[in-house]
């Protein structure tokens, strides 16, 4: 069963810009849970006092979601995330050569000695369970990532997550990539996807059929740069693509725009999932279509994400769905004929959709 590690409060709070407050952070946490989603990374507490207390709030607040604190390993780290009494605690070392090198100036025993040295610290800390993440996995050496992996294992980690870091993966080498860490390890893999080159969701789905069973979201993809998968996107990729239902959809577009509107980032008009008009139907021969079966031209039912369907009036409208609009505005469908040209006019002239005003006024004139 796959399940989704949302990480909106973490990565996609970096995104550049963006500053939930704690009050955002604690609503959007219930909103996330109350989706169904296994686990919550709720952010760093080693970033300083106020994050640690808006972290705390959300782990004291009885969430269904298992609350994760992220960590560099290192035990200043450690204990800012223990303070906040979070029993789920991520920790995350490089191991390519570039970020081992050029990010840390150290080597690869040394990467491995913390690994080892973060754990022995934690053994004391009571029943924890740990997760162990290797960044920019995806750029490393196949065989360093696996001997990692295996040693995170070992320590006791309760799953690993394999970060491709800088979005360079593909759908058609992600498993290729992997496969040596995939074959010899027994805990859960995670996937943490990145953007940069549009396949975030695309390669968290590769994933999932290559065995990972864990995968990294936020919603309306925010994050580092160009973002990370989205949490919309691929809670409907599962549904349909692997018959997965891992949570509950009808809260996703009420979801978003209360993230949209914390992150102060509009959610563009033709989003896929939760945008605004993508369940509007303009053109002729697409909006006919829809009025005789909505099956017709779309996808899923817009009530699965907590939308509905429109059709809307504009340069290309045709005579049938201008008719089924008037109808719907009390008006004769019959004027519908005689206020074509008027409705492409006005729809150029406004280089937009016409509302039902603009439909009425048109009307009263016809008359």
């Amino acid at each position: 069963m796959i399940e989704i590690l949302d990480t909106t409060l973490r990565d996609g709070e970096q995104t550049p810009g963006v500053c939930f407050s704690a009050a955002e952070k604690l609503e959007i946490a219930r909103r996330i849970s109350a989706l169904g989603v296994t686990y919550i990374e709720a952010g760093t507490p080693a970033m300083g006092p106020e994050e640690q207390a808006a972290v705390t709030q959300i782990v004291q607040a009885g969430l269904s979601a298992k609350i994760v604190t992220w960590n560099r390993a290192q035990e200043s780290d450690l204990i800012a995330s223990l303070e906040t009494g979070s029993k789920h605690i991520h920790l995350s070392l490089p191991v390519s050569e570039q970020l081992i090198a050029k990010k840390l100036g150290k080597d690869r025993q040394f990467v491995l000695d913390r690994l080892k040295s973060c754990f022995a610290f934690l053994a004391g800390q009571g029943a924890l369970e740990i997760s162990v993440g290797a960044e920019d996995a995806s750029r490393a050496e196949p065989e360093f990532v696996k001997e990692y992996a295996l040693l995170a294992q070992e320590l006791g980690a309760c799953r690993v997550r394999l970060c491709d870091t800088l979005g360079v993966l593909s759908p058609f080498n992600l498993a290729k990539t992997f496969e040596p860490t995939v074959k010899a390890l027994k805990v859960a893999l995670e996937i943490h996807t990145h953007n940069d080159f549009g396949m975030a969701t695309a390669n968290a789905l590769a994933a999932a059929h290559a065995g990972f069973t864990v995968l990294d979201t936020t919603v309306l993809g925010l994050g580092e740069r160009a973002g990370n998968a989205a949490l919309e996107e691929l809670a409907l990729v599962l549904m349909f693509h692997l018959n997965q239902p891992s949570i509950q959809t009808q809260g996703l577009k009420s979801l978003a725009a209360f993230v949209a509107q914390a992150a102060m980032r509009p959610i563009p008009f033709g989003k896929s999932i939760v945008g605004e008009r993508i369940f509007y139907h303009e053109s002729g021969i697409h909006a006919d279509g829809v009025i005789k079966d909505p099956l017709n031209y779309e996808p899923f039912a817009p009530e699965l994400v907590g939308a509905h369907h429109e059709i809307v009036i504009g340069k290309h409208s045709g005579r049938h769905s201008l008719a089924h609009k008037l109808t719907q505005l009390g008006l004769s469908a019959q004027h519908a004929e005689g206020l074509m040209e008027s409705v492409r006019g006005l729809a150029n002239a406004k280089k937009g959709l016409l509302s039902d005003q603009d439909l009425m006024t048109l009307d009263q004139q016809l008359v």
